[in-house]
């Protein structure tokens, strides 16, 4: 008990993402440091979230719009590239810096009481944080051709970025608990993230997959919840500069509600394997 009669809490014992954001001032500190690291030493600083898009845009818009004619097949491919790269990349950070956040922050979990689960947290927003002003440039890039948004393409745009954010929070409190025993889901990890982006429609339209498989396993395709993000991004962001012959995946919101359910199921699971490890992480580590 304390002087004014409340009773003392136990460290760790109000465990859960509830108490992350109990401590979010200590949770905007973790996430400002790490940004602030990102850039210490450089000249341009956060010039370069901007610069690397805007490269990025002119390699795919030769390289692969130009030299390899998938102009031709889809109109503004690059943005349609770029889109669909920049929802992907959010993903692939958060997850796996969400991983490696426990084992990179094991002499401060070693030292005091915090709740662990802020660290894969954490490692979501600085992804954000880095998406944001690509997400920027992309759309700049194309109000330049013409994109003219309407209230239904910023809320794909959102529930995008929402369905990305609880998926890879999950993910990352899943695997990033398993690692501080078992390293190998790093490596795990590293292949997930290699894969996801040909288990999108990034580099191809959708279309090429529904014509070539079953339709049973066209459902399990769309079921992916970062397949139903990058097609939310496309819908919000190249979808209205009416580009020819263009659709959206079938039954988008549909899916769109079940990709953000299934984002749930895998945060509530990767809460609860957290809770069950996280008494051997001062030891394992």
């Amino acid at each position: 008990m304390t002087d004014d009669g409340s009773k003392l809490a136990v460290p760790g014992s109000q465990r859960g993402l509830a108490e992350v954001f109990r401590h979010r001032y200590l949770l905007s500190l973790i996430v400002r440091k790490e940004v602030q690291i990102r850039y210490r030493g450089s000249i341009f600083g956060w010039l370069w979230s901007y610069v690397k898009p805007l490269i990025q845009f002119v390699v795919f818009y030769f390289a692969i719009g130009v030299f390899l004619g998938m102009n031709r097949q889809l109109e503004y491919f690059p943005i349609y590239l770029l889109a669909g790269i920049t929802i992907v990349t959010f993903f692939n950070e958060a997850f796996s810096n969400g991983t490696r956040s426990l084992v990179d922050n094991a002499a401060l979990i070693k030292k005091i009481y915090l709740p662990r689960e802020m660290f894969p947290i954490a490692s979501m927003l600085i992804a954000a944080v880095n998406a944001l002003p690509q997400i920027l440039v992309v759309m700049v890039i194309s109000l330049f051709f013409g994109w003219s948004p309407s209230v239904l393409s910023f809320a794909a745009i959102l529930l995008a970025l929402v369905v990305v954010a609880i998926l890879a929070s999950g993910l990352g409190l899943l695997f990033g608990s398993i690692n501080v025993t078992f390293r190998d889901a790093q490596s795990f990890v590293e292949i997930i993230v290699m894969v996801a982006i040909w288990a999108s429609p990034v580099m191809y339209a959708w279309t090429a997959v529904a014509d070539v498989i079953p339709d049973w396993l066209f459902t399990l395709y769309r079921l992916n919840p970062v397949t139903v993000a990058v097609e939310l991004f496309h819908y919000g962001i190249w979808m209205p500069l009416g580009p020819n012959g263009a659709s959206p995946l079938p039954s988008l919101w549909t899916f769109s509600a079940i990709a953000l359910l299934i984002s749930l199921v895998v945060l509530a699971f990767g809460q609860f394997v957290f809770r069950r490890l996280e008494g051997r992480f001062a030891q394992d580590l």
